[in-house]
């Protein structure tokens, strides 16, 4: 059996160790941490398929700058010079076209739908729990102007992609979700998403891969790779070689950091969002809410209820900035009864993996043949990782890939 060693122990690296397991791969996984403490643990655990188009769109721009202009903005750039940065951006700005907007966008959707079909396989399995709920995402408008102006979106998902939705004006919006405050203009309704609780799902992981015999290195930091005759064999971890055959990049937004050691600069920069997770209130949201005009998320689970979003480029900042999570509770209290619940649990930020293009990286590397990224899955990590897996998985055995894998190709860039 081929030895493969998945570097990073979040949602995508889990999905990958699954996948080449069942291809008849010898898996083990490393991660700096503890398995599942990264970027996987505190985000709001959306499954959102109607997701299909890039924030790279036409009018994202000047939409933005006007957004940050703005006290409070969920949108934020911490000025500095980092030319990585501001070459993203330039690259970014270039792709806000109808056209690469929709190359983006058709080259999405496989993966998306994958997923969410992957995910109902996952949450049937005996033994497996992630509070898994599918019964929808509502995008709920404050104003009128933006719950009309997002018909053209809803329609252009209908028309292209099959993605159902439905209009509830306000009434509708009132008696469905009473949670919600009087006077709202109306939401938009996607049935097909669904949510699950991070954690939960990243023990169900654990549990799953360790009984199958995958062997974690925890609390290892991985300093670089190692060469034997210029070919990969391993990665040197705190003062130890793990050898493998082949390994797997699946470290989010540090995947940069990490692939220089190879002379590979992949632009993937870390967009840091927040979440605050308390108990359910007693007048909880019955579905899952995007706040589309502040941008923020609110998610009940069965035993708890978090808030999430905001987007800052500020590098690899560690800092917890409260400032950002006020954000996320100004916002709620904007739409909801009971927008908090006491005490708070838990206060979290966590670095999203950014692409300008709006699609990850999932392939081999072409300067090195060992060595795979699965990488660079922005907002949708949660959404996307088990197709991402199942690709993976199918590209380096050699299958049939059950999904174009040539928009993810790590060679684009």
């Amino acid at each position: 059996m081929a030895k493969v060693l998945v570097v990073g122990g979040g949602v995508i690296g889990a999905a990958c160790a699954w996948h080449l397991l069942q291809a008849g791969a010898d898996v083990a996984i490393v991660d700096q941490g503890t398995f599942g403490s990264g970027c996987s643990h505190g985000n709001c655990g959306l499954v959102c398929p109607s997701h299909v188009l890039p924030l790279a769109a036409p009018g994202a721009i000047r939409a933005t700058l006007r957004a940050m202009l703005k006290p409070g903005s969920p949108f934020s750039i911490r000025p500095r010079w980092d030319p990585a940065l501001w070459g993203w951006l330039l690259r970014f700005a270039r792709r806000c076209r109808q056209r690469d907007m929709m190359a983006s966008a058709r080259a999405l959707h496989p993966l998306l739908q994958s997923s969410r079909q992957l995910y109902d396989e996952l949450a049937s399995r005996p033994g497996w729990d992630c509070d898994w709920r599918s019964d929808g995402l509502l995008f709920v408008f404050q104003s009128r102007a933006g719950f009309e102006h997002h018909t053209a979106t809803a329609e252009l998902l209908q028309r292209e992609f099959g993605v159902v939705v439905e209009a509830w004006p306000a009434q509708r919006l009132a008696e469905q979700e009473p949670a919600l405050k009087p006077g709202l203009a109306g939401a938009w309704f996607y049935p097909a998403d669904a949510h699950l609780r991070p954690d939960l799902l990243m023990r169900s992981w654990r549990a799953t891969l360790t009984a199958a015999g995958v062997q974690l290195y925890e609390n290892t930091k991985v300093q670089g790779f190692v060469r034997e005759q210029g070919r990969i064999v391993g990665v040197a971890a705190e003062g130890q070689t793990l050898h493998a055959d082949d390994i797997v990049v699946a470290t989010g937004a540090w995947t940069p950091l990490l692939t220089r050691d190879l002379g590979v600069r992949l632009p993937i920069q870390p967009g840091k969002g927040y979440s605050i997770t308390m108990p359910r209130p007693v007048r909880c949201p019955r579905w899952p809410i995007i706040f589309e005009e502040h941008h923020v998320a609110v998610t009940p689970f069965a035993e708890g209820y978090r808030l999430g979003s905001t987007m800052e480029f500020a590098g690899y900042d560690e800092q917890m900035r409260p400032a950002r999570l006020e954000l996320l509770r100004r916002a709620a209290r904007v739409y909801l009864h009971e927008p908090e619940a006491e005490p708070t649990l838990e206060e979290w930020w966590g670095w999203r993996p950014m692409t300008y293009d709006g699609l990850p990286l999932i392939g081999r590397l072409p300067q090195h043949p060992q060595v795979w990224i699965a990488a660079g899955h922005g907002m949708l990590g949660i959404t996307l990782a088990p197709a991402t897996g199942k690709l993976l998985a199918e590209l380096w055995a050699g299958q049939p890939p059950h999904v174009d894998p040539a928009p993810y190709a790590v060679s684009r860039f």
